[in-house]
């Protein structure tokens, strides 16, 4: 009898889990409070196989309300699921800034790196530009010296030759803006590829590194070639704007990846799908910008961002 009573908590458990599921999938409120009131520990289930916990489909969700409730019910902020990915993760890649908020109020680490990619929750906000979420993010590593964002500024306009690291008093915020995933992978190059501008801003005022580059190890960077600095990846995604603020910060013309491409002949040697646009191509006094059949001269790109500053 006590083993039948066992296996029926055990199944009752489980339906009741699967239920809470649903309701975080679905931002059922009422639903989640009633069966998390019924038994805390449900916040702690998670599904078969994928190991996606209740937390991890509100967050990708964006049901802020029912991830507080799970929190409040004492569930592991930093949970992983099958591929090594936490809430904050998810809340990242999806863009809800409102559960990235509560999750970085209870302390969500977000140094954790995914187990595909070595991702960290950094590079699933610039892959697809969720710059609030990258403030979010950041905002505890931001020097709070009052003068921060002056000298920042004075920086970009040539007002004051002080490098990044001069500026704060230890290296933690530029450790993390230039944290690598896999194939050396940072998040200004995800930003970059993707043409997310105000995202590549932010990074590169908060310090990424315009000179890091991609290394070889066998992931999907060999479509790009290993080596390739951030404008390599901006001029493979077609963006030129992306390109002249990479160019503004200093980045080089001249570099090659491990292909032995240089910045211009980078996107024409990727097979882009029709309708995007391919960028850079002959000479480096004659760069078009072919997907509209606008032309664009290298020296508008290099000179107009550094004139208006």
């Amino acid at each position: 009898m006590g083993f039948l009573s066992i296996m029926g908590n055990s199944l009752g458990c489980s339906a009741s889990g699967e239920r809470l599921v649903s309701a975080a999938r679905d931002g059922d409120v009422q639903e989640a409070k009633a069966l998390l009131d019924y038994n805390p520990r449900l916040a702690k289930y998670s599904t078969f196989g994928g190991r996606n916990s209740p937390l991890h489909y509100s967050a990708a969700k964006g049901h802020h309300e029912i991830v507080s409730l799970l929190i409040e019910s004492g569930v592991d902020i930093n949970l992983r699921n099958s591929r090594g990915q936490t809430a904050l993760m998810q809340a990242c890649l999806y863009g809800h800034w409102e559960v990235v908020q509560i999750l970085m109020l209870f302390n969500a680490n977000i140094h954790r790196m995914d187990y595909l990619s070595g991702g960290t929750a950094l590079h699933f906000a610039a892959l697809n530009g969720h710059t609030r979420c990258i403030r979010l993010l950041l905002a505890d590593y931001v020097p709070s010296t009052p003068d921060f964002w002056n000298i920042v500024r004075r920086r970009l306009t040539n007002e004051a030759s002080i490098t990044f690291d001069e500026i704060t008093t230890s290296r933690t915020l530029s450790e993390i803006v230039n944290r690598r995933a896999d194939g050396g992978i940072t998040a200004l190059h995800m930003a970059a590829l993707n043409g997310h501008v105000e995202s590549m801003q932010l990074l590169l005022d908060l310090g990424a590194c315009v000179s890091e580059v991609t290394v070889e190890d066998g992931t999907t960077i060999d479509l790009i070639g290993a080596r390739s600095t951030p404008l390599h990846y901006a001029a493979c995604g077609g963006n030129a704007v992306c390109c002249q603020i990479l160019i503004a910060r200093g980045a080089s013309l001249t570099a090659k990846n491990a292909n032995g491409h240089g910045i211009i002949a980078q996107a024409d040697l990727q097979n882009l799908p029709i309708g995007k646009p391919t960028v850079f191509y002959e000479t480096m006094n004659d760069i078009v910008y072919r997907g509209n059949g606008e032309g664009l001269k290298l020296e508008t790109i290099v000179r107009s961002p550094r004139d208006t500053g």
